[in-house]
């Protein structure tokens, strides 16, 4: 137990470490559903104002049970309800309405690992106290970066519940009725679980860790 979570965090990283993982994966799911908000209203559907999910408050988005899973074993979600019947692009709607919430991920990365590539670019980070202020900034952008890149890619699979099975839905009528198929909504959570522990998880983590490498290197030379 002491190995997973919050618990294994900061084991290995330390309070701050675990501090920033939990500031950073409630923020990153928190702006994620509210990102999925503004496309839905910006398509015509005021669902998620109906509803009151229009708030920064990640209890309303995520839930007690979500939050104490984050905690324990590491793993959260959140929820934005819609209604895609009101999108002004019907069925090609969902493609701007999904695609939002992996895209303001995909946009926290590229800024984390931009402030990644400013430290090393200008060799504000060195190996002399591993207290420093900038070695905390660096820790705190590199969680940043990882975690919502892996959310991004996690996000953009192609199955439901996945936010990458209705950007599918919308540009093909075939996948479209297949995921809304009831058989296939009922084994969401099944499919999930199967993400996670499967290792598809850790491949989606391994392949935004390169990828932001790659870009904090573009920004660390640019700056050096």
């Amino acid at each position: 137990m002491d190995d997973i979570g919050i618990f294994g965090i900061y084991k290995s990283m330390g309070i701050a470490g675990a501090a920033a993982f939990l500031f950073w994966a409630i923020a990153s799911i928190t702006l994620h559903e509210l990102a999925h908000g503004w496309a839905a209203i910006w398509q015509g559907d005021d669902t998620p104002r109906v509803y009151g999910r229009m708030t920064w408050n990640p209890v309303v988005h995520m839930g007690l049970y979500s939050l104490i899973c984050l905690a324990l074993v590491g793993i959260a979600w959140g929820v934005m309800p819609t209604n895609p019947a009101n999108y002004r692009w019907g069925r090609r709607g969902r493609i701007v309405v999904s695609g939002a919430g992996p895209a303001m991920n995909i946009l926290l990365a590229l800024v984390c690992w931009g402030v990644v590539g400013v430290l090393i670019g200008r060799k504000l980070v060195d190996g002399e106290s591993d207290d420093s202020m900038m070695k905390r900034v660096l820790q705190f952008a590199l969680i940043g970066g990882s975690l919502n890149g892996m959310l991004a890619l996690f996000n953009m699979l192609p199955v439901p519940p996945f936010d990458g099975a209705s950007v599918v839905a919308g540009f093909s009528r075939t996948y479209y009725r297949w995921m809304h198929d009831p058989r296939i909504a009922n084994i969401g959570f099944f499919v999930v679980l199967v993400a996670m522990f499967s290792g598809i998880a850790s491949i989606c983590g391994r392949f935004a860790l390169a990828a932001g490498y790659a870009w904090a290197g573009v920004v660390a030379n640019l700056v050096a």
